[in-house]
Order: C-alpha cells, then structure tokens, then sequence
C-alpha cells in the first residue's frame, strides 16, 4: 500500500527533530581534487568534467542521494529515495554550464489525474559557497561546523510536495555547488535556465515513475521566485520541450535596481556582496567598475562573501551599509544608477519584459520591504498586460519590525496555498486569472 499523506507528514515532522547534522571541520579531501569551503568537503561528484555535453538538460552524472530527513516505510523510505544529478545547461553568455541538484522520487502515490507529476523546485537565498548548496542541504538539513552555517530551509516546500505523490527536482543553480565557477546570484537567464535543465535532467533519470505525458510546475520564492518567473518567461523559446502546467513565483525581485536600494543596511545585506560577485562572474568586464568604487573593506568583504551561506551572513553582515565598502561613500544603489554598465546590466535583469504561455501565480507580501512589495506587483501588471493568465496574491501581514521577517513570514503563510495551486494545475483543473481585479488590489 502506498504511504499515505499523513504518514509522510507524520515521518517529516519526527525526521526534522533528528535530522539536523552537526558537520565537523573538513578532514582529509577524499581525493587531490576535492574542493574544501569553510571546513566542509564538497564531495567530488560536484566537481564538473572538462567537457560537457551537447544537449541542454544532458545528464553528466548521478549518484544516491542519502536524505538525513527519512524515515523507513513500506513502500520505501519516506518521503521517497534521492538522486544527486549533475547537468549540462547554457549560462547567460552562450556558454555550456554544469549544474547539481536533487531529483527526489516519492513514496507515496499521486493521487491527482494523469501520471504522476513534477515540480522543478527553485532555492531561495542559500548563499555563495558550494556547500550552500540546496542538493548538499538534503544530506546535511543543518552545516554547523564554527566556519558555515546554512539551513535546509526549502525541505519544507519539498517534502510537502513529496506526501501529494509529486515528484521533486532542486536546481542548485550554476555555481552554486559545482566547484568550477562562482554562482551567479540573481542572473534571471542562468537561474531559469538551470530551473528549465533541472527538468529535462529529471526526465532522462532513468527509473523514475515519470512519463513523457507528466505535468510540469515550478515552484520559488524569493531568490527561487525570480527565477521561476524568468524561468515561466524563458520557457517557450529555451525550453519548448517543457510544456508547463503552472508556476509559482513567491517575492520575486523581478527589478534588482529596487532591490538594492531596499537590501542595503539590512538583515539580508551580504546578498548585495553575492549580487556583485555574481554581476563580475557573468560579465567581467564590470570588474574595473568595482574595482574603482570599492575600498579595501568591501573588497574583502566580497571575498569574504563569496563562500559564505545565508546563515553566517545574517552574522556577519546584517545591517551593513554598502556606502562603508565605497572609496567616496556612495552606496552600491548610487554608484549603479551612475555607471551606464552597470545600469544596462541590472535593466537586462529585469523580470516582466518576456510573456509566459502558461498560469503563473505571483505573491507579495504586503509589509515586504527586503524584496519591496511594489517592484513584485509590477511584475503581475506587466505580465497582466501581455494577456499572461496571472493569479495575483498579496498576503496581508502587520509588519513586524524587521525588513527580513517582513520577507520570510508570507512565505511560510502563504505556501500552503501556494502548493495546493499548484497541485490543481498539476491535476489539469483551470488556473483561471484574476487580472480584472488587479487595480483595485493593493
């Protein structure tokens, strides 16, 4: 018999108390080749071969998966038995990219119509070091070790998933995990590509219940929201192949000049030094631009950034001003509206420009002022006016002091409506639009 929903949830909620991994410093690298970030040995598997293949979406390898959140069942071990896969994918300058990530293959039965169905799974915020990274996040829900700090949070989303009977694929996104480049944080192009690649890798696991006739949906908040709307935008010219069935787009910072000026001084305000690192990786010519506006402090603040995780970051970094890393005390959101690079850089990250073919669901926080509420709900207009069938939601929240609780709250309030559209689509039932009332919602 197939594990029931409750009994996965039941498995889920005793596995969280005994799943969190305390990871000691780094011993010996398992080979010459293994990467070390902050004490934590990247396994080998993440390292990308020296040539990749041709198809995008092209399985490179795949390993077991051990799940520290599992528990055993009839049917297998609950929620389900994990895959980590490497990918091939094409990054925002044409170039061939490997990306990880996890394909998770339920327990439990899909009890919806059709064949059993997948959610293609986008991060929010990890960080920038590999062992960031959402796939290693299954094996080690907790890294604690003095030097990193990261949470598993999306397990959440995941396993909820996981007790419907709907199979799961995490993108890592380039770089994030494979040890050969440094992710490009917030690239909407390399993000919904991964997104998209994540899916076709799924596909040609073999041994999975999924058929060629298995719906499709994405799923992200925050971070993982841009890229699954950029994914949704992308999708019927990068990725024809993957028909979708819907897409949740969760606090996207769909426009990253708005979301500088509103990260800068908070909580979450390592992210701007991600955003850099990230903008100097896809386009190098940028690097002389930082390089002449950044001090000796924000110099090494990038650097030291570059591997860290959220968790430590919020340590570390929270409420920082960017105007401390300048040589003239500008803030990054000054100096980026002054340099035409950089301004044309940021305008070609903006989410709304491109048209999804299928429902998208796009939430904001009301309150949010880390991913600002206003730049998200542009996002539904546009996408409104291009005739896209747009479910808007704007979860109303008191604010609550704090410009990263203001981020976070409405994604742990609103996912279980979020997943329960989604699972409708997944079904085939109509997602409707709600674009006629969109002027008269706040």
């Amino acid at each position: 018999m197939p594990a029931s929903p409750r009994l996965l949830a039941a498995a889920v909620t005793v596995a969280a108390c005994l799943g969190a991994t305390a990871v000691p410093a780094a011993a010996a690298s398992p080979s010459d080749e293994a990467v070390v970030s902050r004490g934590v040995t990247i396994p080998v598997f993440y390292n990308p071969p020296a040539s990749l293949p041709a198809a995008d979406g092209a399985l490179v390898r795949s390993e077991r998966l051990p799940l520290a959140l599992s528990l055993p069942g009839l049917d297998g071990p609950l929620p389900g038995r994990a895959t980590r896969l490497m990918y091939k994918s094409t990054d925002s300058n044409g170039a061939p990219v490997a990306v990880t990530g996890a394909y998770i293959e339920p327990s439990a039965a899909w009890r919806g119509a059709g064949p059993r169905p997948l959610v293609a799974v986008a991060p929010g915020t990890m960080g920038q070091g590999d062992q960031c990274s959402a796939s290693l996040g299954l094996q080690h829900p907790l890294l604690l070790n003095g030097k990193t700090l990261s949470v598993g949070y999306e397990i959440l989303a995941m396993y909820r998933l996981l007790a419907q009977g709907v199979a799961v694929v995490v993108t890592d996104y380039a770089g994030l995990g494979a040890t050969d480049r440094l992710h490009t944080y917030v690239n909407r192009v390399d993000g919904a590509h991964a997104v998209l690649d994540a899916v076709r890798a799924a596909r040609s696991l073999p041994g999975t219940s999924l058929t060629d006739d298995s719906r499709v949906a994405l799923y992200g908040y925050s971070q993982g929201g841009g890229a699954t709307a950029a994914a949704a935008e992308l999708q019927p010219s990068y990725a024809p192949d993957v028909p979708l069935a819907g897409t949740y787009a969760g606090a996207p910072p769909a426009d990253l000049a708005a979301v500088t000026d509103a990260i800068d001084g908070s909580g979450l305000a390592g992210a701007l030094g991600w955003s850099v690192n990230g903008f100097m990786q896809s386009d190098p010519e940028l690097r002389p631009i930082a390089d002449a506006h950044l001090n000796a402090v924000g110099k090494a603040a990038l650097k030291d950034l570059s591997t860290m995780c959220v968790g430590e970051a919020l340590f570390s970094y929270s409420g920082v001003r960017s105007s401390t890393w300048t040589t003239d005390g500008q803030p990054i959101g000054a100096i980026i509206r002054s340099e035409p690079l950089l301004k044309a850089f940021l305008a070609d990250q903006r989410i709304g420009a491109g048209r999804p073919t299928s429902p998208v669901r796009v939430a904001t926080g009301l309150a949010d002022d880390l991913v600002p509420h206003a730049q998200a709900r542009r996002l539904a207009v546009d996408w409104c006016a291009k005739g896209v069938d747009v479910t808007y939601k704007s979860v109303a929240l008191l604010p609550l002091g704090n410009s990263l609780l203001n981020h976070v709250t409405p994604l742990l309030a609103d996912q279980g409506e979020a997943l329960s559209w989604l699972t409708d689509r997944l079904s085939g039932r109509p997602a409707g639009s709600n674009c006629t009332t969109l002027p008269w919602r706040p």
